[in-house]
């Protein structure tokens, strides 16, 4: 990849300065006021996860929630 121009710092500057940050349309998102909790995962247990969301075409939380649902279902 190469190096961005002085010109192109500016610009991109300036537009990630003067963009609003937007919640998703449920509220939820990186910038929602619902708040969120980070979780700590080692590096190998992040790869897979990051892989297994991509295959399945959810997100690291949604794969997470789904893993939850199945331990904690009652048999």
């Amino acid at each position: 990849m190469r190096d961005m121009t002085e010109e192109e710092y500016d610009a991109l500057d300036e537009r990630l300065t003067d963009t609003v940050p937007t919640l998703g349309p449920n509220g939820t998102g990186f910038f929602s006021r619902k708040g969120f909790q980070v979780v700590g995962l080692d590096e190998n247990t992040a790869k897979i996860l990051n892989a297994k969301a991509i295959a399945s075409r959810q997100t690291p939380s949604e794969i997470i929630a789904s893993m939850l649902r199945r331990e904690l279902a009652v048999p």
